[in-house]
């Protein structure tokens, strides 16, 4: 791919979630930023305290300013401590939304040159940053969406379903929207969706996975999956758009004997998870691992899993799906019928879909590991079919050549 030479171009970075964050979408936020550093820009970051996905301001960070700025890798990240409730119920997010933009917008100031703005969705409110910044150096705006926040919301039932409520904000989000010069998002079912909410030029940026990063070649067993048994793990966020019923029903129907489960991660529903399994014998519960553990946990596992309720369709694409893939183990996601994992999963063979519970699911697992040929080719299929579509540098080169353009 042909790239022209982006040094000197100065680029205004939003993104609620960055670095020390190293999961979801602060550990892309980031590799996107570092990214565009190598290539000769210079890049400014408007973040908040990482918190992430503890809900709670990082230690590290707890004494520090309200107002903090650092260089990280050659890049200026300016941070607002934004108010981060204990239970994040939907109407404390929305002040959690509403401190990181005012605070944000005082720090969006201090940058004195701009060329391009890339505002990272949710929060919604980065667009209209990102607007503000756009109008102060007649920018162009790039607006990347990693999840339709109000549309989950609404989907999960988190902020109720006063209808009043939602058609204000969706009306809001397509006004923000509409001020992008360029709008991508994550997959081709949340394009589709995004056409429906701005007229402005879409393009198609999906996550990605550093294959050398997540490699089955050179990991290590990890201390949580050591069990002779056969090792399930689910890792990443414990949210709201998980169906965690259905996780507890799944552990109720397996044979404990056979099967030892692992869930590795942190988020709202947390403690309503650990005290549902404290009565399994077969279920252990760990806080995340450092980014640079990740490798070693996914590819330790035997079989990974991931329950999204089924009126979550094209909000999200669940990025943790590459990292299990990458690990060259199957996995088993049970989801909307819809859903693009499910096209992934079609194409790539590599692990079970289902749109709904039944005792076959069990019965399906017993015959993978009774024949682990089977599984093998699973788990290979899987991490070919990921870096052949899903690799960092040829989704990062693409996007460089978008930039390019605009």
């Amino acid at each position: 791919m042909k790239q022209t030479n982006l040094k000197q171009k100065n680029i205004t970075f939003i993104s609620l979630n960055y670095a020390p964050e190293d999961t979801a979408i602060g550990l892309y936020s980031t590799q996107w930023a570092n990214y565009l550093e190598t290539k000769g820009c210079n890049v400014s970051v408007i973040t908040a305290f990482p918190y992430y996905p503890q809900w709670e301001i990082s230690k590290a960070y707890e004494n520090k300013p309200k107002f903090l700025k650092e260089e990280q890798d050659g890049i200026k990240v300016f941070r607002y401590k934004q108010y981060v409730p204990k239970t994040p119920t939907f109407f404390k997010r929305i002040i959690h939304l509403i401190d990181f933009t005012l605070g944000s917008l005082i720090n969006l100031y201090k940058i004195k040159k701009c060329d391009l703005v890339i505002a990272v969705v949710p929060f919604t409110s980065s667009a209209f940053l990102g607007n503000i910044q756009k109008r102060r150096f007649k920018s162009k705006l790039w607006i990347h969406i990693q999840d339709f926040e109000f549309d989950a919301a609404y989907q999960t039932g988190v902020g109720g379903k006063s209808k009043w409520l939602f058609s204000l904000l969706f009306k809001l989000e397509k006004r923000l929207f509409k001020k992008a010069d360029i709008a991508s998002t994550i997959s081709q079912n949340m394009l589709k969706k995004l056409k429906e909410k701005t007229p402005s030029q879409q393009f198609y940026l999906p996550n990605w996975v550093d294959e050398n990063e997540i490699n089955p070649n050179t990991y290590t067993q990890h201390p949580f999956l050591i069990s002779n048994k056969i090792k399930i793990l689910y890792s990443g966020n414990i949210g709201d758009k998980q169906d965690w019923e259905l996780f507890i029903k799944f552990c109720s129907a397996l044979d404990n004997s056979k099967y030892e489960i692992t869930v590795v991660g942190h988020g709202s529903k947390k403690e309503w998870l650990i005290n549902k399994v404290k009565d399994f014998k077969n279920i252990s519960y760990y806080p995340p691992v450092p980014y640079r553990e990740l490798s070693n946990l996914l590819c330790s596992a035997d079989l990974h899993i991931l329950f999204q309720k089924l009126d979550v369709l094209d909000t999200v694409m669940p990025s943790k799906v590459l990292g299990m893939m990458a690990s060259a183990k199957p996995s088993l996601i049970i989801g909307n019928e819809f859903s693009e994992v499910k096209t992934i999963f079609e194409e790539s063979q590599g692990g079970l879909y289902f749109n709904q519970f039944s005792s076959d699911i069990i019965k399906e697992i017993d015959n993978i590991f009774e024949n682990k040929e089977k599984a093998n080719q699973m788990g290979k299929n899987a991490r070919r079919y990921i870096v052949e579509k899903f690799s960092k540098e040829k989704i990062l080169s693409n996007m460089l050549d978008q930039i390019n353009k605009m």
